[in-house]
């Protein structure tokens, strides 16, 4: 009889833990298609290449100019004195280190424009698929856009859901 209640409560306990195992629900999302599509997402592009047209504009101006330059000083080159020539040498030096220098900032400039745009849409999209994986009482969810390594996707796609919570 003693052996049979230890061996009933070995039962129970199993059966009880299987069951909280099982509770456990697992989903999955392509977090890098989620934020790809937001909205926010293309709107942002849209003025990183608007910048970036305009940075590209600058640029090829100061090029164009820089040239022209060099091209007038080396055909009046024979004819200028050996200090007027050190001169325009130096002249077209700086001239090129701040051309240098403008495509450094304009990329630096693009970069931090992406970088602090982005973040509020990624927090954005991690809420929303916090809210959602609450609301469906998944409590672990797999990113399937990390080197496309989700092997088993027998959880919850979640994509659709999110995008219904963000509105697109």
């Amino acid at each position: 009889m003693k052996n049979f209640k230890t061996l009933l409560l070995i039962a129970v306990f199993t059966l009880g833990v299987g069951g909280v195992a099982n509770a456990q629900k697992m989903g999955h999302i392509d977090f890098e298609k989620l934020v790809a599509e937001m909205p926010q997402t293309k709107q942002l592009k849209l003025d990183i290449e608007k910048l970036g047209k305009t940075y590209q504009d600058e640029i090829e101006g100061m090029a164009k100019k820089l040239d022209t330059k060099m091209k007038k000083y080396t055909a009046e080159q024979a004819a200028q004195t050996e200090e007027i020539n050190k001169m325009r040498a130096q002249e077209v030096q700086q001239e090129n280190a701040r051309y240098e220098q403008l495509r450094q900032t304009a990329y630096q400039e693009m970069q931090k424009k992406q970088a602090s745009g982005l973040q509020p849409i990624i927090e954005k999209a991690q809420k929303a698929i916090d809210e959602v994986a609450a609301s469906k009482s998944i409590l672990y969810v797999l990113d399937a856009s990390v080197g496309k390594g989700l092997l088993v996707s027998k959880g919850e796609d979640l994509f659709a859901a999110v995008k219904t919570k963000l509105g697109f």
